[in-house]
């Protein structure tokens, strides 16, 4: 696909060349498949490095404290809502294996996928990697359901997909086996015969006059509710956000490979505001696999 039909799919700010890659391993998650195993599958156990716990594995409970927000829904303090991003990179800063998306994880990475999309409100991202990555409906696994139902939450998160262009297909499973309405976020000029298709079966909200403005996003997902922002990219996506200010926590999983080659960043486009420091909230291992957790100061 070329850069342009690429950045079709993309906010304006976020135009740039590059492939849109998902930000963790989709397979058997975006679908309803056997729960991911943390204390049944060794290779996804994760231990704490930072800042120090005691030691041997986590188990859900425990990753879901870490990753938890107290302030979930729309409030005073919370009117701008809570924007958090998931991403893998190689150690070299490759979001792609051997040029393919989505091959950087591992069952430690997915367990956290999971527990993430668990937590959210909502799960934002850009129409190129939900049709590359081949995105199911937003549909979490049973145990999800009752942890979420326990706490008065739907039983699954709005799924909010990002498209210019709005080259989605209507007919997909993406929108016909949605458990809840899915939001496309498109701008007032986009195609109106694929705005009218999209409408039978998705919320189409106009977040800009001829391009999608970020800013806009964020503000209409709060004003619905859905104030836990979880986005899975791609990179266009994210250097949108990046450029608008617009991230408020990075969850960044490092791979232990090297790429080499020309592999996309995990973010690319955008304006450059200048560079903005994150705090480091906890480093997490599984193996050789770290899994990071920044936040804004």
């Amino acid at each position: 696909m070329s850069p342009d039909e690429h950045a079709d799919d993309e906010p304006a700010a976020a135009a740039a060349a590059g492939a849109t890659v998902a930000a963790a391993p989709v397979a058997g998650a975006t679908d309803a498949a056997a729960p991911v195993g943390g204390a049944t599958n060794p290779a996804a156990a994760i231990e704490q490095l930072f800042p120090a716990a005691g030691p041997g594995p986590l188990d859900d409970d425990a990753l879901l404290a870490l990753y938890g927000r107290e302030d979930r829904h729309p409030s005073p303090t919370t009117a701008d809502g809570w924007v958090r991003v998931n991403v893998v990179s190689s150690l070299d800063g490759s979001a792609t294996a051997e040029g393919v998306s989505g091959g950087l994880g591992g069952p430690a990475d997915l367990r956290v996928f999971d527990l993430l999309r668990r937590l959210a409100d909502v799960v934002l991202v850009a129409a190129g990697t939900v049709r590359n990555e081949g995105y199911g409906p937003m549909r979490l696994h049973d145990a999800d359901v009752a942890w979420r139902r326990a706490r008065d939450l739907p039983d699954h998160p709005a799924f909010a997909i990002v498209s210019g262009s709005l080259a989605l297909d209507a007919a997909s499973r993406v929108f016909t086996e949605a458990p809840v309405r899915p939001v496309v976020l498109t701008h007032a000029e986009a195609p109106a015969d694929r705005r009218a298709a999209l409408a039978a079966v998705a919320d189409v909200v106009d977040c800009g006059a001829d391009a999608v403005d970020v800013a806009v996003v964020r503000r209409a997902l709060v004003e619905r509710g859905l104030a836990q922002i979880h986005c899975e990219g791609g990179p266009g996506l994210l250097g949108a956000l990046v450029a608008a200010d617009a991230v408020d926590e990075l969850c960044l999983t490092v791979s232990p490979v090297l790429e080499g080659g020309d592999g996309p960043r995990i973010a690319r486009g955008g304006a450059g505001q200048g560079l903005r420091s994150m705090r480091l909230a906890h480093v997490l291992r599984a193996g050789d696999m770290l899994l990071t957790r920044y936040r804004r100061p």
